[in-house]
């Protein structure tokens, strides 16, 4: 045997309706969402990039490079409503 414990204070049991959440997404049985925290800090920096970029202070594409590699991570899970938001963020900036 390995003769492994688990750490008391870092396991916890939930029921399944509330997902497992792992590498910022939450997994439920048939769908993963991203998670809240994640998302909101999708917008705060994707707002932060496109002011920049307004401001001449990185270039459009660097901008869009951060928002392909936000596109590649909801091609993971159901992030159409997120896509639009981020999609509007950079409207507003151009």
């Amino acid at each position: 045997m390995l003769d492994m414990e688990l750490h008391p204070k870092k396991v916890t049991f939930q029921k399944w309706n509330q997902g497992v959440d792992f590498l910022g997404y939450i997994s439920f049985p048939h769908h993963t969402l991203v998670r809240t925290k994640t998302k909101k800090r999708m917008y705060r920096k994707m707002k932060i990039r496109a002011n920049l970029a307004q401001n001449k202070l990185i270039s459009t594409e660097s901008l869009d490079q951060s928002f392909q590699s936000y596109l590649g991570i909801l091609m993971h899970c159901h992030g159409e409503g997120i896509k639009k938001i981020i999609t509007k963020i950079l409207q507003n900036y151009e």
